[in-house]
């Protein structure tokens, strides 16, 4: 073989190498990018924006978040954590959001959900907010009529479905 072929074969070897190492790194992260709603860890809540997945995030995630607080009708006891407001203005734009923005919170675990819409979110006197479980998790509660007694709490919440109007 002549020396012009070995330089030829060399390359041609080296671009299928190079060709092939692109190709794999592509579906390496098409797949990640599929996978992301199955690599949550446990406790973490998937939020689906017009029903694909967008992002996930923890109690943890909210700790830099001004929190509030009111005391529960049933117990009087006090429910502290963050507005559901400020935490979605942590991850989206507020623009986004139209005053008939629905909002579904729901656990799946304990087959519970809630709707809100996104005005009543933005009236702080309803006090629509997260709160920590004594297990970690969040939990949604609010002073509003339909949200204010602990049967109507959704607990363990997974799950946040954001559907602009």
């Amino acid at each position: 073989m002549n020396k012009k072929k070995r330089i030829f074969l060399l390359l041609t070897g080296f671009l299928a190498i190079i060709g092939l190492m692109f190709l794999i790194e592509y579906l390496r992260g098409k797949s990640q990018t599929n996978a992301s709603e199955g690599n949550l860890l446990p406790g973490q809540v998937a939020i689906f924006w017009n029903g694909k997945f967008n992002l996930g995030f923890s109690g943890s995630d909210l700790e830099g978040l001004q929190e509030a607080s009111f005391k529960d009708v049933e117990e009087q006891k006090t429910q502290q954590g963050w507005l559901l407001k400020d935490v979605l203005l942590n991850f989206y734009e507020k623009d986004l959001f139209s005053e008939d923005t629905v909002i579904r919170i729901s656990s799946s675990s304990r087959n519970l959900s809630a709707t809100v819409i996104w005005f009543e979110v933005l009236d702080e006197e309803n006090f629509i907010l997260f709160d920590l479980s004594g297990r970690g998790t969040l939990k949604l509660v609010s002073v509003m009529e339909r949200l204010d007694e602990r049967a109507e709490w959704v607990q363990d919440i997974d799950k946040i479905e954001i559907n602009p109007q």
